[in-house]
């Protein structure tokens, strides 16, 4: 019972065959044109068409970025690609031609999100939220067993909690929201903002930069931190702060047995999640009276989108 999952990304479409433990069997990739979003259409029907010609499957799961509709039919907003509204389940249905095969779409977080319940570092828990650090904060909530989507579909958008008023404008139109200060791009931000201010501290960043504190970018920072830089691992251990301090606060709301911390920045480990552990349990309601619930590194790395988007295709098939 294989079906395939497709990764909607910004740049690629990453498409691939999984069976029902979670293992890709087959893989491909499409170029994304963010503003042709029939396009985008075109190229997930030629990947699955691809895919096809070796594999038998019975559902398609599309993860993309954004506000995904309740009916998991349409992408209602993203930031990113050009979906107002759009019937993206009815498309691509329509192109790859065969009623016999469930197509249903998914925000690209709850997809990752289910993908490290199901078959990696939550696997073995029944609660779990996920943090994906990246441009953005993208979550995943998975409480009893069960994706949480909201009324709406629109649930686990974390990253927009307020957590400084009037703090740091954020693309949603609010100022402050949790992603401006606990994602890969805040760390970009206070990385060039340090190299400014402070260029000699700030040597070894503007070495791998090229000199220029404005090329700067998140894996500089996690370079020199595992080098031992001490201005890489100020800048690792304050985005772990912020992660663990919002998480402190989700834990009093969701009452989680486990926090799944993912994204490139992982890659820097402790360096960043000793950090986010530590204010997690300094910052922690009744702490002393509740457990401390870990914090772990993701384990599907890239992959989860379309492990996730595949996953729950089949899940979506077999309930209809």
């Amino acid at each position: 019972m294989h079906a395939i999952g497709v990764d909607i990304g910004g740049t690629k479409i990453a498409v691939g065959v999984v069976d029902e433990d979670g293992a890709i069997i087959a893989k491909t990739k499409r170029k994304t044109k963010p503003q042709d979003p029939a396009g985008i259409d075109a190229a997930i029907a030629d990947a699955v068409a691809e895919l096809a010609a070796d594999h038998e499957f019975h559902a398609v799961g599309l993860a993309a970025a954004g506000f995904v509709s309740s009916d998991q039919e349409n992408v209602l907003f993203a930031p990113n690609i050009a979906w107002r509204d759009y019937p993206l389940a009815t498309n691509v249905r329509a192109l790859i031609g065969r009623d016999d095969v469930a197509v249903v779409v998914e925000n690209d977080a709850n997809a990752a999100g289910w993908a490290e319940f199901a078959f990696g570092a939550a696997r073995d828990a029944k609660h779990m939220v996920l943090l994906t650090i990246g441009t953005g904060l993208g979550a995943a909530l998975v409480v009893d067993g069960k994706l949480v989507r909201g009324a709406y579909g629109f649930a686990a958008e974390l990253g927009h909690l307020r957590v400084v008023p009037n703090g740091h404008p954020c693309g949603c139109g609010l100022h402050g929201c949790w992603e401006q200060y606990a994602s890969g791009s805040a760390l970009t931000r206070e990385a060039r903002r340090a190299a400014m201010d402070r260029p000699v501290r700030a040597a070894g960043l503007l070495e791998l930069a090229g000199g220029d504190a404005t090329a700067i970018t998140g894996p500089h920072v996690t370079q020199i931190a595992m080098d031992g830089d001490e201005l890489g691992l100020e800048l690792l251990a304050e985005l772990g702060r912020w992660i663990g301090e919002g998480s402190a606060s989700l834990a009093a709301a969701l009452d989680p047995e486990l926090f799944v911390i993912g994204g490139g920045v992982v890659a820097a480990g402790d360096l960043l999640l000793h950090p986010a552990r530590k204010a997690f349990e300094a910052n922690l309601p009744a702490r002393g009276h509740r457990p401390i619930v870990p914090i772990v590194a993701a384990e599907m790395g890239n992959d989860a989108g379309i492990v996730g988007a595949a996953d729950l295709a089949r899940i979506a098939s077999a309930n209809r």
